[in-house]
């Protein structure tokens, strides 16, 4: 057995690769080629003189010595990041943090909480990508992405999440369309835009246009709020909308709220991560964003 030869980045690598379950996500994370992987832990096998691996079909799994070893590295590599935060602090952190977020949350707070960290981790290399809720979930329990903010309570037993506030939503409309809307002007269809089926809010959408004046009119679903938001202004039609979203456009007078309509209970928010991460960098982001609020300033 080759102690000595055995580096961090050997161990590092197997500890990716159990927690993203591929070698391929492991090279991607780390920025590598799966080639590369596949050499490392050939390497630490050869140094510990124990397969850690075994192919099952097309695909690789740890053999128990393999486990064993993720399940006693795991605690100290973690022990070992939080040390060497302690002495060089969090503007000496490196990496790289993926934070995946839906489209309401990105405009609320995110440029504001994004410009933070670097201005306090400038050497840690961040990651954004803007994503429904769904798919911003699924990224986060396959490990490509660290931290997510997402719409609705996440309740998943691999997932550690904490409230961050509540989005109010409106009925807008332009205030050409709104006055012809208020003057019962409804001989013709209007348009009414609602985010698409597969979006937690849409639900809550549904119910209240059905519970409107307005429920047999024309309905319209679309992915992206801010492209909604757009239509309304050019008059588009009438929706209901995240209030911080269209904030700017409320004070200018191109969209005003809608008078006698359906109340909206807000959208509550949540920041997750995975339960298993204990990569300290990334705990103290998840720390840093569950003190965030995503209401009234």
């Amino acid at each position: 057995m080759s102690i000595n030869r055995i580096g961090l980045f050997h161990l590092e690598t197997l500890l990716w690769i159990d927690r993203l379950g591929t070698f391929a996500a492991a090279a991607e994370r780390l920025n590598t080629t799966q080639p590369a992987i596949s050499a490392r832990v050939r390497e630490l096998e050869g140094h510990l003189g124990a397969r850690l691996f075994r192919r099952e079909g097309r695909t690789m799994s740890f053999t128990a010595a393999g486990r064993q070893l993720v399940r006693d590295c795991g605690p100290l590599w973690a022990d070992l990041q939080s040390m060497l935060l302690r002495c060089g602090g969090l503007e000496e952190a490196t990496g790289v943090v993926r934070i995946g977020a839906g489209e309401i949350a990105a405009a609320s707070r995110l440029p504001a909480f994004v410009s933070g960290l670097k201005a306090d981790m400038p050497h840690v290399s961040l990651e954004l990508e803007i994503d429904l809720t769904a798919n911003l979930i699924q990224q986060l329990l396959v490990g490509r992405t660290d931290i997510a903010f997402a719409a609705g309570p996440l309740a998943h037993p691999a997932l550690q999440s904490h409230p961050i506030g509540a989005v109010r939503l409106a009925w807008l409309a332009s205030p050409a369309v709104a006055a012809s809307f208020h003057g019962g002007a409804l001989d013709r269809a209007i348009p009414i835009w609602s985010l698409a089926s597969h979006s937690p809010i849409y639900g809550r959408m549904r119910d209240a246009i059905a519970a409107s004046r307005i429920a047999h009119q024309s309905l319209n679903l679309c992915n992206n709020a801010r492209m909604m938001i757009d239509i309304a202004k050019s008059g588009g039609g009438i929706g209901i909308f995240p209030e911080p979203m269209a904030r700017d456009d409320l004070t200018s007078g191109a969209l005003v709220e809608l008078e006698g309509m359906p109340p909206l209970a807000p959208i509550d928010f949540h920041v997750a991560k995975r339960v298993s991460d204990n990569d300290p960098v990334i705990n103290a982001i998840f720390v840093r964003a569950g003190a965030l609020h995503l209401g009234p300033a």
